[in-house]
């Protein structure tokens, strides 16, 4: 099955490949155009948990300030977690700079699975991807995309994420020798515009004839997956606080942790019942609006308190910035700003 499959997806890949920055061309890498292996990598890291259409502009914003892993290595971190807000998952960046610089020390990406593995940050998917796609290693890349159609070509109705270890093998046997980096985003591909989630293209799929669960009529039901339990909700207390001269108390949060690295606005602790936490002394106003946001495990309702105080006034916590920029602050500073800011 293994040489017909990947012929029948690679015929329709090579018509029909998806145009991404980060990525050559299946006519380029035949004509020997090699992918640059720092675009595959930053690719691979932004494109965890988030969307083509979310990486974009991220991904041209960071290949233009720093188009080689030796300036990314070299950047400042706080320079880094600034241009990553907003995409999530803020460990992601700081392994992104760890990754940057022990590469950026040994002079360059190595080539296999198993020492890309040993580099900061970088888990089994990734070495699997950087491995394929920039230095076309017949490596088995799985992500939620391959997940999803080896499930029904293979009709496997055993639920995720038990099911995993058999997808990752079953992956593996459709897996080339040839073309292997072009076959990993053939599969990425083809989960995102035809197997998808919902009301699969089955009429225009590649590979129909290889697929088991169209076969039983229930390609569309895979892949399953356990229920998931309900999410906790969290609460907490941000304290917005402008001095007279417009300068703003911001806190830049503990590396390791949630939304490690990031600046900030001083809080209370996230909890079922939080303790106030004010950094300095003031005249606080509540706010009516309550910010709401939803972290990977548990929903989260803020409470803003607002207040301003003279030149001169003394945090316990965090120090006044002058040139605040809220592009610089993950999703839930900017929706805690966004309260504030009419109110300030």
């Amino acid at each position: 099955m293994r040489d017909s499959f990947a012929n029948d997806l690679l015929g329709w890949y090579d018509r029909h490949a998806r145009a991404l920055p980060w990525r050559a061309a299946p006519q380029d890498r035949a004509a020997g155009v090699q992918p640059d292996p720092y675009r595959v990598w930053l690719s691979e890291v932004m494109l965890q948990q988030t969307t083509v259409a979310a990486v974009r502009a991220y991904f041209a914003r960071f290949t233009e300030l720093w188009p080689t892993v030796q300036a990314l290595a070299a950047a400042p971190d706080a320079d880094v977690m600034a241009e990553w807000a907003g995409l999530g998952y803020y460990a992601r960046a700081r392994n992104l700079l760890a990754c940057a610089r022990a590469v950026a020390a040994q002079g360059g990406f190595p080539n296999t699975e198993a020492a890309l593995r040993a580099l900061p940050g970088i888990g089994p998917y990734t070495a699997a991807a950087v491995a394929a796609i920039a230095f076309d290693h017949p490596a088995v890349v799985v992500d939620g995309n391959v997940e999803r159609v080896i499930s029904r070509i293979f009709a496997v109705e055993d639920p995720l994420p038990k099911s995993r270890p058999r997808l990752a093998a079953l992956a593996a046997t459709v897996t080339p020798d040839r073309r292997p980096g072009d076959f990993a985003q053939a599969m990425m591909d083809l989960g995102a515009t035809i197997c998808t989630p919902r009301k699969p293209a089955c009429g225009i799929c590649p590979v129909i004839a290889h697929c088991e669960g169209r076969r039983a009529g229930i390609a569309a039901d895979l892949p399953r997956k356990l229920a998931k339990p309900a999410k906790p909700t969290r609460r907490g207390i941000a304290y917005v606080v402008r001095r007279a001269d417009g300068a703003l108390l911001l806190e830049r949060r503990p590396d390791r942790g949630l939304l490690g690295g990031t600046l900030g606005w001083p809080g209370s602790d996230w909890a079922e019942d939080p303790a106030p936490a004010p950094p300095l002394p003031a005249p606080w106003i509540t706010l009516n609006t309550e910010v709401r946001h939803t972290f990977t495990h548990f929903h989260l309702i803020l409470s803003v308190q607002v207040a301003q105080v003279p030149v001169g006034a003394t945090p316990a916590t965090g120090s006044f910035a002058t040139d605040f920029a809220p592009s610089a602050l993950p999703t839930v500073m900017r929706k805690v700003w966004e309260a504030a800011a009419a109110h300030l």
